[in-house]
């Protein structure tokens, strides 16, 4: 059995919150630098180094990427040999959250009742999703999610009659209503089976994967390709000014589902898809 103190829990989040928010994946890095040099439209190019300079500025400086700095969301996958001594491990990862937005000065935009509208300060509580593995190490991923894209994200509860083109029809619906809003070229994360909220779980958490890794099953690895492909002929491109780079990538996961239905969600991100991981 490992002893974990709490303490290094949140001061860890801490670190993470602001890691994240302030600094660009190398893979979406490297994704809008290859999609420069594939990118039919001029306007659109300079778009893409437009958001590479950005990124840049904010690397160097360490100020947020976007102002929508996010609520927080986590998936953790907690060792079954682990003893956390203190604070429960939602109480350290709240008081990480809260410990990282406040001395990071990163933007508080969580409002603590869905109607009343006041803000809690402090961008907490967070959205946690925990995982029991075998081990004796807490592994924690983080992923800012700005509502420009949350808000475009979608879920349908198809019948298993709707099949393949049914799935194929509303993930391209979905990034057709979206538009410009989620700040494209987008990564769509998109969560195929289980239930309703579990396929609104994988969707999100699809698109915490690096996008240089395709789903493991083939099948749905060429179904990535082929939507990514069809994605960036809809003529949206980046922050909607037209050409070729509508998005950077398609994720997908999958989840064994009950016989009387085909749960589909679309969850969508931004060029930035903030997320970093730590393991303690």
């Amino acid at each position: 059995m490992r002893i974990i103190q709490s303490d290094k829990i949140t001061d860890t989040v801490r670190d993470m919150c602001i890691k994240a928010n302030c600094h660009i994946n190398s893979d979406i890095k490297l994704a809008i630098e290859n999609s420069i040099q594939a990118e039919k439209s001029d306007i659109s190019k300079g778009v893409l180094r437009n958001l590479l300079k950005n990124a840049d500025i904010a690397h160097r400086k360490e100020v947020p990427i976007c102002q929508d700095t996010g609520m927080a969301v986590f998936f953790i996958e907690i060792g079954n040999e682990i003893f956390i001594e203190g604070d429960t491990i939602t109480d350290a990862v709240n008081k990480g959250v809260s410990k990282g937005y406040t001395e990071g000065y990163l933007r508080k935009s969580v409002v603590s009742d869905p109607l009343n509208r006041i803000n809690t300060q402090d961008n907490t509580p967070a959205v946690i999703y925990y995982d029991f593995v075998q081990g004796d190490n807490i592994k924690i991923t983080f992923a800012p999610k700005g509502f420009g894209s949350e808000n475009k994200s979608a879920l349908k509860m198809l019948n298993p009659s709707d099949g393949l083109d049914g799935v194929i029809s509303f993930v391209l619906d979905t990034v057709r209503k979206a538009g410009a809003n989620p700040c494209p070229p987008m990564v769509i994360g998109i969560g195929i089976g289980g239930t309703m909220d579990k396929a609104a779980q994988m969707a999100k958490k699809a698109l915490t994967r690096s996008i240089t890794i395709q789903n493991g099953n083939p099948f749905y690895a060429d179904l990535e390709s082929k939507l990514l492909s069809t994605i960036n002929k809809l003529g949206i491109g980046p922050q909607g000014m037209g050409g070729t780079t509508t998005a950077l990538a398609v994720n997908i996961e999958t989840y064994p589902t009950h016989i009387a239905g085909l749960p589909v969600a679309v969850n969508i991100n931004c060029h930035a898809t903030r997320h970093t991981v730590e393991i303690i």
